[in-house]
């Protein structure tokens, strides 16, 4: 997509332009010029962390190098704090060139070597301060080598005089949409298709045997669903996909026409395959998520986040809502695109349900509590994260899904959280107006407005609904109580049933497996063991089993009674017990050898199982899952 001429009296650019230095040494040099600097010394200041992942990473910490010139004479630039730069007075134009350390493989960072470059802006590029609103051009330079003449561009940033693809000039209207394009040049597929008339591009980069046209196929089906949710016209002219496939990794981050996408090789589609399999459906929903955020968090956002505060944290309450109903969304879209059936969206639903319950810090961290405190805490959890911190994103999930229910129920099928987002859309997207810490639930208000004729049977029934709803609100994202879905759900004519689990990898949902024979329940050993290997404990959970015995993170677990304990014999041996019998436990602690008393705990009924509760679905269970293959 080409760019549109500036007009003359804008004030000058910002130029930046972009290179490989190594590959080897997966170094980029970056330049940033400012043509009218302030008189009294230009600062240039790299982002802390970058919107849509709440915790300052301090990108900073990869500059390798920094430099800057008048022309081509070097004039002094002097590192002020953590990560801004005052170049000296000057009366021309200034350059200042960074080398940057790019070794993050990950959706967030930037990642260079022989094989491909990628780069989000915040990691490399400089604001200028007090210009960050002027328009920015950026000169993405080839490599030079004969191993990088095939490399090809692909971004969403539109074109100033670069072809499709390729290398050359592109335009931003500011800084902050510079670094809201990120970039990805290498070798790469690619696939196309358009959604409601908007043209979307899929770029593959990683060794693949995947079948980008159905990939694509799929895609379309889901964004599609997502603009007919939130109306014609789609917000972006055109969007690309970002993905990078390897071998274990798994990750997204959304921006204003993009996505940046890590899954695992075998989450894409290959060719002949009958069936959208688990790991792809992983992929559909993770792609699903981050397009959903175009409209939610990329233009409705927090007015804590408008303006971005680059430089510290943001801090808002709302992340259940930004994060957590756009993790409802990915997969109900799924659903609505006919990827899904609505056994199998039970079943996910029915997983998140279960990890919630789980989770002892439910008990502790409330949802807007998490969302204030995702950059000291999600973002960097520790061993005993379970018992502390909540998820924004699976707890936010189950509101919204409470909350849907409970607005259909209210108004009888007309209104759902549709026209709630619907409604942010129009108030706060479309306006550039940030949403205040209270604006959701006003939204929800305007929602429940018209309930039924007062004093009709419905209008009662009605009234008492959307009192719920509103209870339901304030009570999920404030309290620390059980959700109360069972009765939502009931209602919406899904039947939620509770069981103990069956194994140790027993989700909830899909299982297969066989419940516990009578007599011999389940024991609950109150701990998380790593994956492989040694028996070392990752996590106590409060309460537990382990708690009371004195076992902590960290430990590592070699006998109980006398038998060897591995991470792939731990569950055999400690079922072998009976609730109420006491298990010698040695593990190390550091390089001392203890030994405790475990008593044997019965596990809790923490399964969640989620079916139809009649045949024929009713109005508002068909109205909210249609589409859904049956």
């Amino acid at each position: 997509m080409a760019a549109t001429p500036r007009p003359a009296s804008d004030p000058p650019p910002i130029d930046y332009a972009i290179g490989v230095a190594d590959a080897d040494a997966h170094l980029f040099e970056v330049e940033c010029t400012v043509v009218d600097p302030d008189p009294e010394g230009q600062l240039f200041a790299l982002p802390a962390w970058n919107p849509g992942s709440y915790m300052v990473r301090e990108f900073a910490r990869h500059v390798v190098s920094a430099r800057a010139r008048s022309g081509s004479r070097p004039i002094g630039l002097h590192k002020i704090d953590k990560h801004t730069w005052l170049a000296a007075r000057s009366a021309g134009p200034i350059t200042v060139t960074l080398r940057v350390y790019a070794w993050d493989l990950s959706v967030r960072g930037a990642h260079l070597d022989r094989s491909h470059a990628f780069f989000n802006g915040a990691c490399v590029f400089l604001r200028p301060i007090g210009r960050q609103g002027r328009e920015c051009r950026l000169e993405i330079r080839r490599p030079r080598g004969a191993g990088f003449r095939d490399w090809r561009v692909a971004t969403s940033m539109p074109r100033l005089d670069a072809p499709e693809l390729g290398f050359g000039r592109y335009r931003a209207a500011n800084y902050d949409e510079l670094i809201d394009h990120p970039v990805e040049i290498g070798r790469f597929s690619l696939a196309r298709f358009r959604a409601a008339g908007v043209p979307h591009r899929v770029a593959i980069t990683g060794v693949h045997d995947a079948d980008p046209r159905r990939l694509a196929r799929d895609l379309r089906r889901i964004c599609e669903a997502q603009i007919e949710l939130f109306g014609r016209p789609a917000p972006m002219r055109e969007y690309l996909f970002l993905i990078t496939a390897v071998d274990e990794g798994y990750g997204g981050l959304e921006h204003r026409a993009s996505t940046a996408l890590l899954c695992r090789r075998a989450q894409l589609p290959r060719a002949g395959e009958p069936a959208a399999g688990e790991a792809y459906r992983e992929l559909l929903g993770l792609a699903s998520h981050e397009y959903f955020h175009t409209w939610n968090v990329k233009r409705i956002r927090p007015a804590a986040f408008t303006p971005y505060d680059l430089d510290r944290e943001n801090y808002t309450t709302l992340l259940w809502a930004f994060e957590g109903f756009t993790s409802y969304y990915d997969d109900l879209m799924l659903v609505r695109a006919g990827i899904l059936s609505r056994a199998e969206y039970l079943g996910i639903l029915a997983r998140s349900i279960t990890a919630y319950a789980r989770l002892p810090a439910r008990r502790v961290q409330s949802a807007a509590e998490s969302s204030f405190d995702a950059w000291i805490k999600y973002y960097r959890q520790d061993e005993n994260a379970p018992n502390a911190v909540v998820s924004y994103y699976a707890k936010g999930s189950l509101i919204a899904l409470g909350l849907d229910l409970l607005i259909r129920e209210a108004t009888g099928g007309r209104r759902s959280l549709d026209d709630l987002m619907r409604h942010l859309w129009r108030r706060h997207g479309r306006a550039g107006a940030g949403v205040p810490e209270d604006g959701v639930e006003r939204a929800l208000e305007e929602v429940l407005q018209r309930v039924g004729p007062a004093g009709t049977a419905r209008g009662r029934r009605g009234a008492s609904a959307a009192a719920r709803a509103r209870a339901f609100l304030r009570r999920s994202v404030y309290g620390t109580g059980e959700l109360p879905l069972g009765p939502i759900l009931r209602q919406a004519g899904i039947a939620q049933a509770w069981r103990h689990a069956a194994a140790a990898g027993d989700r909830g949902g899909f299982t297969a497996a066989p419940a516990p024979a009578p007599g011999r329940p389940r024991i609950d050993p109150g701990l998380r063991l790593s994956a492989e290997g040694e028996a070392r404990v990752v996590n106590v959970l409060n309460g537990g089993a382990a708690e009371r015995a004195g076992i902590a993170a960290g430990d590592l677990l070699v006998a109980i009674d006398g038998l060897r304990i591995t991470a792939r014999n731990a569950d055999a041996l400690i079922q072998r017990r009976s609730p109420g019998t006491t298990m010698t436990v040695h593990f190390f602690r550091r390089d001392e050898l203890h030994s405790t008393s475990l008593v044997a705990a019965r596990s809790r009924p923490d399964t969640c199982e989620l079916s139809l509760a009649e045949r024929r679905p009713g109005p508002v269970l068909r109205a909210w899952l249609r589409g859904a293959r049956a």
